[in-house]
């Protein structure tokens, strides 16, 4: 028998030694079996289910981008004529489908951007050529503008060969995509452009200081309807801007696959745009241009006359706004001279374009805007479009007088040229016009003959014995209520209310100063729209409407979304026979009116006022027709016109007959009337 046999220690080596075996087996065994299926794991993994998986890494996340719908047509109050509108124009779009920043992906960039300008050269329009450093920087491939998944417009109004070349060549250019977008375009005959208003890019526009604060807003939405895009046009003034949102319409969503670093991934889901509603407008295209050719006409007629009693070389200027009575719609809205409104559509404007039309590009009709001067040094030497309203103001002197028992419709005054105010012994004097001593004369012919003199003894100072300092608070009063010294409530944006020069009068003079200057028109400055809500106050005897630069609001098909009517934003009561006095006081003199057929009321006011060291004299006209039945009231001013009667009245006169033409003092349009009358008479030949 061996000794390895019948040694227990040795048995119990052996026993170990083969343990240690079969567990070292048993772990190659297991790892061979897992790194196995591992292998087998990867391999399903990458043959199988690679694809799917890498189109699911690639698709982390949706991206959003809001489309621009067709912004809606403004209408002149007819519907026949289209003052602003949208036209469609094709657009190219690039999708960054990687980083070009990178350097192995360069070469590709400058071929994709030498076939861009090869095909621009070779299919565009000639005029609208790219280098390749403009179509690089619209591709923006640092992101300075867009992120990554939004695409980049890289040019507008394509031809039809660009178009079809791109469209039909998808496999050179697979990140390129032909759009269809708007281009507002505005009627060439420069119908009331300053009303209207005009468009800019987003971007450009967020100036709360303008009233453009709720477009910040929109940086905040995080709706992509709801959201504005850089590059979309948004109203920035006028009527573009007061109906921004039923203009603009409902935008559209694109959504879409992107990866990790922010790259297009997949195919597009598409909300379609809803076109904008339609605006009518009150104004009357043809009303509108006549009264902007009496203007420009009238400037014309002012600079060059060889009469020098009348001439003005400095009219330069002309502000009319026409409101109907009983309705409160604004028919005409003039800011002359005026600029074409298109060049907005250029995109963009170098410097010298944007100062050429700055002087005319705001409203003067609603708000304060300077004359076009060489400098703005030059420009403040002369009177902006607020002036002060003169005797247009003597109307309303004797209402209240007439409402504060001052007076009553049959006082008599004797008017000897001249009237005084102040502490006796050191009266300061205010005379008539020319000097003129009217004798004695009541509140009618007070108006009539515009005598300062009345103005001033009867209302200023009476008022001040009343009152004492208080009057100037009731002067205020009457003034609101009638429209001057505060908005219209037109809505139209950045309208101005004015200046009350006679609380500043009252605070660094006297109260009777400014009560008495204040009563013949020399302490306030209002617009000419302000100016047209009063004439038509006067006329409607106390109704305050608010003006309606609207008639109605449409929908692509056609149907009224909402409507715009009379509206009343506040009354005063006087005395029938008080509205019966101004009315028959007001017959000024009024040049232009020879053969007018309708009896009509009228005030003119020639303001005077110190700017830059000289003195000035301002044409200011109100009027309404017909005298009992009113209609129509107009409002007219012309900065450095000279007396009302010569330079604002023969606008007046235009306006008066364009409407009578096309609308009717009367009811009737004289136009069908002589419509009418021509299809009587080819009947007649015919017959013949």
């Amino acid at each position: 028998m061996s000794k390895e046999g019948t040694d227990p220690y040795m048995k119990k080596v052996i026993a170990k030694e083969k343990r240690f075996t079969f567990r070292l087996n048993v772990f190659f065994l297991a790892t061979f079996l897992i790194f196995g299926a591992l292998i087998i794991r990867l391999a399903y993994l990458q043959l199988v289910q690679g694809p799917t998986l890498k189109k699911e890494e690639a698709s982390v996340a949706t991206k959003s981008v809001s489309l621009s719908p067709i912004r809606g047509t403004i209408f002149d109050s007819t519907g026949e004529n289209r003052l602003a509108y949208s036209t469609s124009t094709q657009s190219l779009y690039v999708s960054l489908d990687k980083n070009y920043t990178r350097e192995e992906n360069k070469d590709e960039l400058k071929e994709l951007v030498s076939g861009l300008k090869h095909v621009f050269d070779r299919y565009g329009d000639s005029s609208k050529t790219m280098t390749e450093d403009e179509i690089e920087e619209a591709l923006d491939i640092s992101y300075r503008k867009n992120y990554g998944y939004t695409p980049r417009r890289i040019k507008t109004d394509l031809t039809d060969e660009e178009i079809a070349y791109f469209l039909s060549h998808k496999d050179k250019f697979p990140t390129v995509e032909v759009v269809e977008e708007n281009v507002r375009r505005y009627d060439e005959d420069t119908v009331a452009v300053q009303t209207v208003g005009y468009m800019k890019p987003f971007r450009s526009v967020i100036d709360p200081d303008y009233g453009l604060g709720y477009y910040l807003k929109a940086k905040e939405e995080t709706d992509p309807k709801l959201q504005y895009l850089d590059d979309e046009e948004v109203g920035y003034d006028g009527i573009e801007l007061m109906f921004q949102e039923e203009l603009r319409g409902t935008k559209g969503v694109k959504t879409f696959p992107v990866n990790s670093q922010n790259q297009i991934s997949g195919e597009a889901e598409i909300t379609a745009p809803k076109k904008g509603n339609n605006v009518w407008l009150s104004i009357h295209k043809d009303v509108q241009l006549a009264a902007e050719q009496a203007i420009m006409d009238q400037l014309e007629y002012l600079q060059t006359t060889s009469n020098s009693s009348i001439k003005a070389p400095n009219a330069k200027t002309g502000f009319a706004v026409a409101m109907e009575v009983d309705t409160g719609k604004i028919v005409t809205m003039a800011s002359m001279p005026d600029y074409d409104p298109n060049i907005w559509t250029k995109g963009s404007m170098s410097q010298e374009e944007l100062n050429n039309i700055a002087p005319y590009a705001s409203n003067g009709a609603i708000r304060e805007v300077y004359q076009s001067y060489s400098s703005k040094e030059e420009s403040y030497k002369h009177p902006s479009s607020t002036v002060l309203l003169g005797s247009v103001i003597k109307p309303l002197s004797v209402l209240i007088g007439l409402q504060e028992n001052l007076f009553t419709t049959s006082t008599l005054y004797n008017d000897v040229g001249v009237g005084k105010f102040g502490k006796k012994g050191y009266e300061t004097s205010v005379r008539n016009s020319g000097s003129h001593a009217y004798g004695l004369i009541d509140p009618a012919l007070a108006i009539e003959h515009s005598s300062n003199a009345f103005m001033v003894e009867m209302v200023g100072n009476k008022l001040y014995e009343k009152y004492g300092a208080d009057g100037v608070d009731v002067w205020d009063k009457y003034m609101k209520e009638f429209g001057l010294g505060v908005s219209t409530e037109s809505g139209i944006p950045n309208e101005q209310s004015g200046l009350r020069e006679y609380i500043n009068e009252a605070e660094n003079s006297s109260s009777q100063s400014a009560l008495a200057y204040a009563s013949f028109g020399q302490q306030g400055k209002y617009t000419t729209l302000q100016l047209a809500q009063y004439a038509a106050m006067l006329a409607n005897e106390g109704k305050r409407l608010k003006p309606q630069i609207a008639s109605k609001i449409t929908d692509v098909e056609g149907n009224v979304v909402k409507e715009f009517g009379a509206e009343i934003l506040n009354t005063v009561e006087f005395d029938s026979s008080f509205w019966d006095e101004i009315k028959a006081g007001m017959n000024s003199n009024a040049q232009g009116f020879e053969g007018f057929p309708y009896d009509f009321a009228r005030k003119t006011g020639t303001s005077q006022q110190s700017v830059g060291g000289e003195l000035v004299e301002n044409g200011v006209f109100i009027t309404f027709a017909p005298r009992d039945n009113p209609k129509l009231a107009i409002a007219v001013v012309v900065p450095e016109g000279g007396f009302g009667s010569v330079s604002a009245a023969p606008i007046a006169r235009k306006i008066y007959d364009a409407y009578d033409q096309y609308i009717g003092l009367d009811g009737t349009p004289k136009i069908q009337d002589s419509q009418d009358q021509s299809d009587a008479s080819e009947q007649d030949n015919s017959a013949e």
